[in-house]
């Protein structure tokens, strides 16, 4: 049987036994869109236009004196956050020590306010340093802190390659925020 052109643009097509979860917002991750050309907001780098926006436009749970915590736009779990350097910065190792510091504290706040808001059982906690180490935005520093939970690995993103996450963006940053320690 075949199938109409309505059917293949709306997805439908021929009935089988699958099930399917459409993430059409990812498609702009996986070609690139928006990613920088150079260093600097005038280049297109997220990181360094993040902060000139309200934390709630740009998903910021923390702001610190050289680094910020904001809430990644492609999840690998709910929660998942980036401690970013202000500076535009790519390599670990170009850190000045206060940045190297600061980012060491927001990241140990963000484990401490995670476990706090949401129970997390453990962490995945690394940068990823240049292109082919799988940095998606190699000219900027960013560290990942991904908290997970018993189970949380289960068929759908392991078979079906799909995440499933329980909450909306703005939903999580409000939470972590409302819950992040008031220390310095």
């Amino acid at each position: 049987m075949e199938t109409s052109e309505p059917e293949r643009q709306s997805g439908v097509g021929t009935p089988d036994a699958f099930q399917r979860l459409w993430t059409p917002h990812r498609m702009a991750y996986i070609q690139g869109e928006n990613k920088p050309t150079g260093p600097g907001v005038e280049d297109g780098c997220p990181f360094c236009s993040i902060p000139a926006k309200s934390d709630e436009d740009g998903l910021i749970i923390r702001r610190g004196e050289h680094v910020y915590a904001v809430l990644n736009l492609y999840p690998y779990n709910g929660g998942h956050l980036m401690v970013v350097p202000f500076r535009h910065v790519a390599d670990y190792t170009d850190l000045t020590p206060p940045e190297t510091a600061e980012l060491a504290a927001l990241t140990k706040q963000a484990m401490t306010t995670l476990r706090s808001a949401s129970g997390a059982h453990g962490f995945n906690i690394g940068m990823n340093q240049g292109t082919v180490a799988g940095a998606g935005i190699a000219a900027h520093l960013h560290q990942h802190i991904v908290p997970r939970w018993g189970g949380d690995t289960n068929f759908m993103p392991v078979i079906g390659h799909t995440k499933v996450l329980p909450q909306l963006l703005a939903d999580t940053r409000k939470l972590l925020a409302d819950a992040w320690p008031d220390t310095a």
